[in-house]
C-alpha cells in the first residue's frame, strides 16, 4: 500500500506531489526585504529534495509591519522581483510549489535576530508599531500605538497589494500568519486585545480583524490559486486563546473560502508554558480537522517518516510540516521515502545517489 505521506493533494488548481511541505523558517539575512542568494540556496535546497511545498519565511507587507529591517518583505517592486527569482529556480528545477507567507508583526515588531536574544532593536535603529492595543509584548520592549480604524484599514490595504506581488512573482499558494504572536493573533486573543470597539471584546469582534483580512485578500488572490491561514491553536496562558476559539475562528475561514489551516502554537506572551514533545501540537490539528473542509497542516517536533505517516492515517491532519528536522537534514524527505518504501523522482543530477542505484552492487 501507497503511504500516506506520498499521495498527491489537490487544493483548487494545484496539486501538491506529496504531504510534507517546509514551513516558514525567519532567516534575518534579507537586504531591505530582498531575497538574495541565501534564500536561493536556503529553500532551493528544500525544493529539489523532493518536498510537495516549500513556503517563504514571514513576508511583510509594510515597513512598519517588519520582525527585523533583514526579513523578507513584499511592498517593493525590487522585493517581489527578488522571491520571483527563488520561485522561479523551485519551479525550474523541481516539482515542488511555493507558498508565500504574508505578515504583520504588530507589537512583535522591529526585534533583533534570534542569535542576538530577539531583543527589541537598539534605540536608533527603532521604528514605531502598532498593535490592537498599547500594550507591549514584554517588558523591555516599546509600547505600540494602538491601531485606529484608519490604520487597520491600511494595513489590510498593504496585505492586498502584497497578494498582488506574490501573484505576479509566480507564487503558487499564499499563507496569512496569524500564529505566533503576530498582528492577526494579537487581535484574536484577550492578552494582547483589550479594545472596547468592534474589533474587541467578544470573540466575534476579537475575530473580525482576521476574518475581514481573509475577505480582502481572497478576493485579490486568483481563484485558481489556494489561500490559507496559520493560526497558534492556544496562547498555553491561562484566560488567552485557547482550542475554543480557534476552533470557531477555523469554522469562520472554513465559511469564507479558506482552504488550508496551519496549525502551530503560543508565541504571544512570555507566560506560556508549553508542554513540547513529540508531535505535541498534532492534537490541535486533530481537533480542528474535524471541524472544517479546509486541509489541515500539522507541525512541531515531527521527527520521522514513520511519525509522519502514522498523524496521517489517524486522520489527525492532511499535510505534515517539518522545520527544524529540514534545517538540520534537508534530505528528510528523502529519507522519508526510504522509511516508508516510497519511490521519488531525485532531480538528474542527483540520481546517481537514488536508493535504487546505491542498493547495487558494484560493477
Amino acid at each position: 500500500m501507497k503511504p500516506l505521506l506520498f499521495d498527491p493533494l489537490e487544493m483548487r488548481g494545484l496539486t501538491l506531489t506529496n504531504r510534507i511541505v517546509v514551513p516558514p523558517i525567519t532567516q534575518y539575512s534579507a537586504a531591505d526585504g530582498v531575497a538574495g542568494d541565501w534564500h536561493l540556496m536556503h529553500l532551493g535546497q528544500f525544493a529539489v529534495s523532493g518536498v510537495g511545498m516549500v513556503f517563504s519565511e514571514s513576508t511583510y507587507v509594510e515597513p512598519n509591519a517588519r520582525n527585523n529591517p533583514a526579513c523578507l518583505a513584499l511592498y517593493s517592486d525590487e522585493q517581489a522581483a527578488g522571491i520571483k527569482r527563488v520561485i522561479d529556480f523551485v519551479h525550474a528545477n523541481s516539482d515542488a510549489k511555493f507558498c508565500v507567507q504574508l505578515c504583520h508583526a504588530g507589537r512583535k515588531a522591529g526585534h533583533k535576530p534570534l542569535w542576538e536574544g530577539a531583543a527589541p532593536l537598539d534605540e536608533e535603529d527603532r521604528f514605531q508599531t502598532y498593535a490592537p492595543s498599547a500594550v507591549p509584548l514584554k517588558e523591555g520592549f516599546p509600547v505600540p500605538e494602538e491601531m485606529s480604524v484608519s490604520r487597520i484599514q491600511d494595513a489590510i490595504a498593504f496585505f492586498v497589494a502584497a497578494a498582488r506581488r506574490a501573484d505576479q512573482a509566480n507564487a503558487d499558494a499564499l499563507e496569512l500568519h496569524g500564529a505566533h504572536g503576530y498582528l492577526i493573533h494579537q487581535f484574536l486573543s484577550p492578552l494582547s486585545n483589550r479594545r472596547t470597539d468592534r474589533y474587541g471584546g467578544s470573540l466575534p469582534n476579537r475575530m473580525r480583524f482576521g476574518l475581514e483580512l481573509f475577505e480582502a485578500v481572497r478576493a485579490e488572490w486568483p481563484d485558481d490559486k489556494p489561500m490559507g491561514v496559520r493560526i497558534s491553536a492556544t496562547d498555553w496562558v491561562d484566560g488567552g486563546w485557547d482550542i475554543d476559539g480557534s476552533i470557531a475562528f477555523a469554522k469562520e475561514l472554513d465559511r469564507l473560502g479558506c482552504d488550508h489551516i496551519h496549525v502551530s502554537s503560543g508565541g504571544n506572551s512570555p507566560l506560556q508554558k508549553i508542554p513540547a514533545g513529540p508531535g505535541y501540537q498534532t492534537g490541535f490539528a486533530a481537533a480542528i480537522r474535524e471541524n472544517v473542509t479546509a486541509k489541515v497542516i500539522t507541525v512541531g517536533h515531527i521527527a520521522n517518516g514513520h511519525q509522519a505517516e502514522t498523524i496521517l492515517r489517524l486522520g489527525a491532519a492532511d499535510v505534515i510540516a517539518v522545520a527544524r528536522r529540514h534545517l538540520h537534514d534537508p534530505r528528510w524527505t528523502w529519507r522519508a521515502a526510504e522509511e516508508l518504501g516510497a519511490e521519488l523522482t531525485y532531480p538528474k543530477q542527483y540520481e546517481r545517489a537514488h536508493p535504487s542505484i546505491l542498493r547495487r552492487p558494484p560493477p
